[in-house]
């Protein structure tokens, strides 16, 4: 792991998710679960996190068969009835192919339903199932996200309002409904671009980082570029989170022995989709042990979020738990380790 200048944090104040796309898994013995049982087993999921005390649970959508989630707010609605104080969100909306007005009223209907625990993370997603499925052109992909954005960020004080662009027709003197509660934390998700990030300063919105790949500290400058951009618009200062993937057991042999087969599994698959190489197990070894999956015991994952705090300076941190088929009863005891284990000791090494 490479030295890079480490920034101060206040370890009381960084708070921690996880994350999930509800990936089809297998059971222990090896068959796939069916689409319908990931979805209660996402629930028993998200009601363990809130139990053992992890701040944030975030549901991704995705609209192909390797996912079980298309409707994220409909599982976190389920989420709200049985749970009292985890954060509620997603990971991500894709708000290119959604109408942020839906958007919104679907989010302020889940505020409602769990007292003011809902959150918004908007992307424009790197999957594209939904543009054809729901009817949009991929050649308006950057034209949708800006104006969808934009209409978004219009909808959120609760104001009436009038708005126009290119892709649907103008609205005057609108209001939307429910009325939420309070104004409704929505975050923007990037992947490693100046322009996104830029806009998110752009709008006011916190950034959330994908941090997939590679090395943490390749995207300290866009970090720096968003606190740098936030000054320049007179925003106040507006928090920094990272989104990456790994898996925690008992010890580091078993962690990736738990892992690996899924992990090369779902990587293969988007390479032949995106026309990457094949990957082998050296390379998930080295994304591991150098690059950005958190894979081992509690010590070796806390060490490599601590780090990535530090050197990145974030105020959040989601693992992303779900990686593939890994079996529900290996993700439970995952989720059991990072709220009762791991969270607390990177508390300690930030105190230190």
């Amino acid at each position: 792991m490479s030295t890079t200048h480490s920034t101060t944090v206040n370890p009381s104040t960084i708070t921690f998710g996880l994350d999930t796309f509800g990936d089809v898994t297998h059971g222990l013995d090896g068959t796939p679960v069916a689409p319908a049982q990931v979805i209660r087993n996402v629930l028993d999921e998200g009601i363990l996190a809130d139990q053992v005390g992890i701040d944030h649970f975030s549901i991704g959508e995705h609209h192909r068969p390797d996912f079980a989630i298309s409707a994220p707010d409909t599982v976190l609605a389920g989420l709200a009835t049985r749970t009292e104080r985890i954060t509620l969100g997603t990971a991500v909306t894709v708000l290119s192919s959604d109408d942020p007005i839906r958007v919104f009223e679907r989010f302020s209907t889940l505020d409602a339903l769990s007292s003011g625990r809902a959150e918004i993370t908007i992307g424009r997603g790197s999957f594209t199932e939904s543009f054809p499925l729901f009817g949009y052109a991929l050649q308006d992909y950057e034209t949708l996200f800006e104006e969808k954005i934009d209409l978004l960020s219009t909808i959120l004080p609760q104001e009436p309002f009038s708005w126009s662009g290119s892709t649907r027709p103008p609205l005057k003197d609108q209001s939307v409904h429910p009325r939420a509660e309070r104004t409704i934390p929505t975050w923007v998700a990037v992947g490693g671009s100046p322009n996104s990030v830029i806009r998110a300063a752009r709008y006011g919105f916190p950034l959330m980082l994908a941090v997939i790949g590679g090395q943490a500290e390749r995207f300290a400058p866009y970090v720096q570029l968003f606190h740098e951009a936030n000054e320049k618009l007179g925003n106040p200062a507006l928090p920094v989170g990272v989104h990456s993937p790994g898996h925690i057991a008992t010890d580091d042999d078993t962690a990736r022995d738990q892992l690996r087969e899924a992990w090369l599994a779902n990587r293969n698959q988007l390479g032949r989709e995106r026309g990457w190489g094949p990957a082998g197990p050296g390379e998930f070894d080295a994304e591991v042990e150098h690059g950005a999956l958190y894979v081992g015991s509690v010590e070796t994952v806390a060490q490599k979020i601590a780090h990535t705090v530090r050197t990145l300076g974030v105020d959040r941190f989601d693992l992303k738990y779900a990686n593939g088929t890994v079996a529900h009863e290996h993700l439970m005891q995952s989720i059991e380790l990072y709220g009762t284990q791991v969270i607390p000791r990177v508390r300690e090494l930030l105190a230190s």
